[in-house]
């Protein structure tokens, strides 16, 4: 077998396991767009994956996402269950995704804080986006990072270090501007650092342990 036809022979056997694995998929209740390439068959039902998407072979992809266009999901990640990827986004290895997150357009991440050309560290360092938090457009997230539940990144930051759960952050490099509700809404306290909502929910600031303020959910 000459070399070309050795190669041709690899591309079908690859193309016939895509094809098997988009097939099996299908079966599970995942919508595969026909020009996607997924080659991991680790994705949860109703999930909804559209053009020109790639997904390698070891991401692990919950129940009813939407990965939009252009998308690119290296191995080494994780996303929970009802995530919105938007356009343009590339998940490098080490980022992990709770449930409910949004993930706005050409928001990019990190994997690796002192990059250099063909040298790689031994392992890839690791971002976390709890639960419910939303990443505006173009929002540039330095790995290392957590973004706690429910938080809202604005469009265009830079995420330089952690970011409390609900708060609002912005800006280059972000910093916190307000907090605000599951809901999304702005939270406003009044002297005893309480804060309701209109959509019923109830928040109270506090002091962490090392005297930084947090909000947490009373009801």
């Amino acid at each position: 077998m000459s070399q070309i036809e050795e190669l041709k022979k690899k591309y079908q056997d690859y193309t016939e396991k895509i094809k098997q694995i988009h097939r099996t998929l299908e079966s599970r209740g995942v919508f595969i767009h026909p020009n996607a390439l997924v080659e991991t068959e680790n994705i949860g039902s109703g999930t909804r994956v559209w053009a020109f998407v790639h997904i390698l072979p070891g991401a692990r992809i919950g129940k009813n996402c939407n990965i939009c266009d252009n998308v690119f999901i290296e191995n080494d990640v994780v996303v929970g269950d009802n995530v919105t990827i938007k356009n343009g986004v590339q998940l490098w290895d080490g980022v992990r995704i709770d449930n409910n997150v949004f993930i706005g357009p050409n928001a990019t991440f990190t994997n690796d804080p002192r990059p250099r050309s063909k040298q790689y560290p031994p392992e890839f360092t690791k971002t976390y986006i709890k639960e419910g938090a939303s990443i505006g457009a173009n929002a540039t997230i330095i790995c290392g990072v957590t973004i706690g539940k429910w938080a809202m990144v604005g469009a265009g930051s830079v995420v330089t270090k952690d970011v409390p759960d609900y708060a609002l952050v912005y800006g280059v490099p972000a910093r916190i501007k307000g907090w605000v509700c599951e809901c999304g809404k702005d939270l406003n306290f009044d002297e005893n650092g309480i804060a309701k909502c209109s959509c019923g929910k109830e928040y109270k600031k506090i002091k962490d342990t090392d005297g930084n303020e947090i909000v947490v959910r009373l009801r």
